[in-house]
């Protein structure tokens, strides 16, 4: 039975691996393993948070979530893949590599949750999974992972393992978001590590780069942000980084996590500074010990700035005051509004909705498909040629499939188009959203006549395009998955 709106690419992914579950009735161990692939069908989607350590990755899962969960510290917990999902309680499970997973006492400290793994060493688990009742858990499971060129290498190793599984498996996560500061050249290897042209792991459609603690671009300037907008403008138009990214979006991400979890007294203490004398706060703002140390007439002690100072850092602390000052946050709920909204989180989140979440189906689709081949291959069950040729028909049938992969090679150069044509094309599949407006390049107010006018022009172009004795194979190809696209658009208008 396929999940209620689940799309048909999905419905038939399932029927497959219903048929497959069947044939696996005298084999426990590929059956096991094709039940929990068919239940991820159901789960929301899984996005993995990964970046280098001190990368910020602990600080935005918080901030996406809206509450303090994952420790932000350097503790046992942060060596650890940990998954956070939604629950109808509170619950944490230890799963080890070896032996059976069990529930583990717990704690919040300071927000945080803090799990006491009792003898256990963090190198001997596996995963640790954190249930939490959580409406924005209930959209998409995010999961924790170690930070990537560690000074341990065995903590490295957990997040590149788990990441890139190894040849014919699929990663755990069904997308990425991977945190830099700065572009590196370590960034573009690991990206590279887990980038498949074939599709069979992260690709530029369920990859995306965030240039996070972007408000340390500026030095905690009150126009941090926008140096950091222009920066990650230029990365996304970098080749290199268009290979392997759906594209590259700047977060403050102290500010995101704070700004989302903003405490009355945090606002009273900086409606505090905004309404000192000017000069007794600008001299707080010379440097961060100034901020903490130094003597001042503001009724503040060392102990609260030093609180306000980890909680909002410089930047943060400094943009919060502006806003008071200037009236445009009156209160703690305002000021928790404006900080998130000037953070970039709010643009990571409509971008996880119009491209994770948009493709929920295809990615989920993907990595059923791909656990399934697996199987097949390793396991000599009944009827396995028949699935294996089902497999095929649905993986190269598939129009979701073909879209995907045109947007990978045009991503990575593959196809000579120019680039006002490439950008075009880009939109159309689906590259800045789902919405038929926004692939159309629309305005959302645009009614159902301009809609399919614009889509019937589209189909015309790009049917000359594929026509034209100018055009190369490569080229013909790729505009004939665009004519689709355009055709199954125009079908859903009715």
């Amino acid at each position: 039975m396929s999940a209620p709106g689940s799309s048909p690419l999905l419905a038939s992914v399932r029927r497959l691996l219903e048929q497959a579950v069947q044939a696996c009735a005298d084999h426990p161990e590929p059956q096991a393993r094709l039940r929990a692939v068919l239940d991820r069908l159901d789960e929301p989607l899984r996005v993995a948070i990964a970046g280098k350590v001190k990368a910020g990755k602990s600080t935005l899962l918080n901030a996406l979530v809206g509450e303090e969960l994952a420790p932000t510290d350097a503790g046992e917990c942060t060596r650890i893949v940990t998954w956070y999902k939604d629950g109808i309680t509170y619950r944490a499970t230890l799963e080890p590599h070896e032996g059976e997973p069990r529930q583990v006492p717990f704690s919040r400290d300071g927000g945080a949750i803090n799990v006491d793994l009792g003898s256990m060493r963090a190198e001997d688990v596996r995963r640790l999974v954190i249930e939490w009742p959580s409406s924005s858990l209930r959209q998409m499971t995010l999961i924790d992972t170690p930070g990537i060129a560690s000074i341990s290498t065995d903590v490295s190793a957990r997040t590149t393992a788990f990441l890139t599984p190894g040849e014919d498996q699929v990663t755990p996560a069904d997308a990425v978001l991977y945190l830099m500061r700065h572009l590196h050249s370590s960034d573009i290897n690991f990206l590279e590590a887990f980038h498949d042209e074939e599709f069979s792991q992260a690709t530029p459609v369920n990859a995306i780069a965030v240039l996070s603690r972007a408000d340390e671009v500026g030095v905690g300037r009150i126009d941090s942000m926008a140096s950091a907008q222009r920066i990650a403008a230029r990365y996304r138009s970098d080749p290199k980084v268009r290979r392997l990214a759906q594209t590259v979006v700047p977060v403050a991400g102290l500010l995101a996590q704070s700004g989302a979890t903003l405490r009355e007294a945090e606002f009273k203490a900086l409606y505090t500074i905004a309404n000192a004398p000017r000069d007794d706060a600008e001299a707080l703002f010379l440097s961060a010990d100034r901020f903490v140390q130094a003597e001042t007439p503001i009724p503040l002690t060392n102990m609260e700035r030093e609180h306000l100072l980890d909680r909002f850092g410089l930047f943060g602390v400094r943009l919060a005051v502006a806003l008071i000052r200037q009236g445009a946050a009156t209160t703690a709920t305002a000021l928790s509004s404006e900080l998130v909204r000037r953070s970039g989180l709010n643009e990571l989140k409509d971008v996880l909705l119009s491209q994770f979440a948009a493709r929920r189906d295809v990615l989920k689709a993907r990595s059923a498909l791909l656990a399934l081949e697996a199987v097949l291959q390793e396991h000599r069950i009944p009827g396995r040629d028949v699935l294996a040729t089902e497999l095929e028909r649905i993986t190269s049938g598939a129009h979701e499939f073909a879209e995907i992969r045109l947007l990978n090679a045009l991503r990575a150069g593959g196809i000579k188009v120019k680039p006002a044509e490439a950008a075009e094309m880009e939109r159309l599949l689906g590259a800045e959203g789902g919405a038929i407006h926004t692939r159309l390049g629309l305005s959302p107010e645009a009614d159902v006549s301009e809609v399919r006018r614009a889509l019937t022009n589209a189909i015309g172009r790009w049917q000359r395009r594929a026509e034209s004795p100018m055009s190369s194979r490569e080229v013909a190809d790729a505009a004939r998955v665009v004519i689709r696209t355009c055709e199954g658009l125009l079908v859903s208008l009715g």
